[in-house]
């Protein structure tokens, strides 16, 4: 029998991942290096700094903007977005550090530019150089390892189709085993069956399989204990994958509690450094966009007092962060304040709404005074919209994971917004729309998202027919 191939090279392994951030290290030291050696410039201890903040900025931002994590097959656009987000990240604090102390004299100004353009190039043909010498030798059979599938089951085959796909994950697919064929009868037809359990241990003592996925049904523990006590017998390496798609995830990871194995179900991403970072981008986003926007505000104000009696200003309490009251400000943009146990959304040609508030409405400049409660806490940049708390107490029982909205703190803009789900929300399936797009936005956020959404919010989010 062939003898086992366990593989020295496996995808983004400790190994692998390691190295290429060695590799990162080099990278960015060996084109400072060349930089001035080439323009007869003299290394000194500035230079020393410069390039050690350099690499140590570059690993922080590009470990938090999981370059060096698995990556699906848009593998280019997500390294060199991965790559170009941490080195913009690296300029920046490096900018900052100038204005305390001036580590790049005047005369390494040019060295520095020509450094700051071509790092994050280099970097990424290194990263697509290393990933294309994966790709040939998976190809060419290189420490491929053989792997089959317990349980001929829709999750085994969503990991079939992984492995067909995915050729610089070094899978060789051999099938399935399964017991239950004189029960499943047609069920199995789209499925390779190899054999059974007594099939499968056979195969493994006789070196012939890899890697086992057991992807059988959490119901079935009995079976898949008889099946690892046999499979114990054995040096094939063994991976039980829970079926946990049969809920509706939210933010889902894997981490452990004094050694027991636990899964989240519904989380928020703003935990630890994330939500450092996040509520930094926050602060430092709302701040300068205050600056920019006041005599916006000083004007609007001015006019909101003029053209109709009334505050300048309308609270309202609606739900924030893990579901509580938060008071939201808006420009006044009606000649009612309600704020009771039954809020009337604003509907197409409403009375209640000013003729500048009508403006101010359809353009979305009414919600400009939501940065200070950004500043305060109660708000972020982008999140979900905040929503009254009469209406929230309404839909939470009409919308399956409409609270989940609130793991996150809402924003000023979101996804929904870009997406054209803003206005009113006159049937279920509009509200559901809008539910559907706040709870990808939290499986989905980076700082990238982020920054997408606030591009997008001035050409999609600003203006709406659906504003009324």
């Amino acid at each position: 029998m062939a003898s086992p191939n366990f593989g020295a090279i496996h995808p983004y392994s400790d190994k692998v991942s390691i190295f290429t951030r060695m590799m990162d290290v080099i990278v960015i030291g060996l084109t400072l290096w060349s930089i001035l050696e080439m323009e007869g410039k003299v290394w000194d201890g500035k230079q020393t700094w410069w390039l050690l903040i350099s690499v140590v900025t570059f690993l922080i931002s590009a470990e938090w903007n999981n370059l060096y994590k698995e990556k699906s097959k848009d593998f280019v656009f997500e390294v060199f977005k991965s790559i170009l987000i941490a080195w913009v990240f690296v300029i920046g604090v490096l900018f900052c550090e100038k204005s305390f102390y001036p580590l790049i004299d005047p005369e390494y100004e040019e060295s520095f530019a020509i450094f700051a353009v071509i790092i994050p190039f280099e970097i990424f043909s290194w990263h697509m150089f290393s990933n294309a010498l994966y790709r040939i030798l998976r190809r060419q059979g290189r420490d491929s390892r053989r792997v089959a599938i317990v349980g001929a089951t829709l999750l085994g085959k969503e990991l079939e189709r992984i492995f067909l796909e995915e050729e610089e994950l070094g899978f060789k697919f051999i099938g399935y085993f399964d017991d239950r064929l004189k029960y499943r009868g047609e069920e199995l037809v789209d499925f390779n069956i190899v054999g059974n359990s007594a099939k499968l241990v056979e195969m493994t003592k006789n070196s012939e399989l890899d890697i086992i996925y057991m992807a059988l049904p959490l119901q079935a523990e009995n079976r898949i204990k008889q099946i690892l006590e046999e499979l114990a017998d054995t040096t094939v390496s063994v991976y039980f994958v829970p079926n946990l798609f049969v809920f509706s995830l939210l933010r889902s990871s894997w981490s452990n509690l004094q050694g027991i194995p636990v899964v989240s179900i519904y989380d928020t991403p703003f935990y630890g450094v994330d939500g450092a970072f996040k509520r930094i981008f926050d602060i430092c986003f709302s701040f300068v966009a205050l600056i920019f926007i006041s005599w916006i505000l000083v004007i609007i104000a001015i006019a909101i007092k003029i053209s109709s009696p009334g505050p300048i200003i309308f609270k309202q309490r609606r739900f924030g962060l893990k579901g509580e009251e938060i008071v939201v400000w808006k420009f006044r943009s009606m000649s009612v304040s309600e704020d009771g146990k039954n809020v009337q959304q604003a509907k197409k040609n409403d009375p209640r709404v000013t003729k500048l508030g009508a403006f101010l409405r359809r353009t979305s400049l009414d919600e400009l005074p939501q940065f200070i409660n950004v500043l305060q806490g109660r708000m972020s940049v982008v999140g979900p919209r905040p929503h009254a708390v009469s209406h929230n107490e309404f839909y939470r029982g009409q919308i399956r994971g409409y609270m989940l909205r609130h793991k996150v703190k809402p924003g000023i803009t979101g996804l929904a917004q870009i997406k054209g789900f803003r206005g009113e929300t006159d049937t279920l399936d509009k509200m559901e729309n809008r539910v559907n797009c706040d709870l990808e936005y939290i499986r989905n956020w980076s700082l990238w998202l982020d920054s997408k959404i606030i591009f997008l919010t001035f050409f999609k989010g600003f203006v709406g027919k659906k504003a009324y």
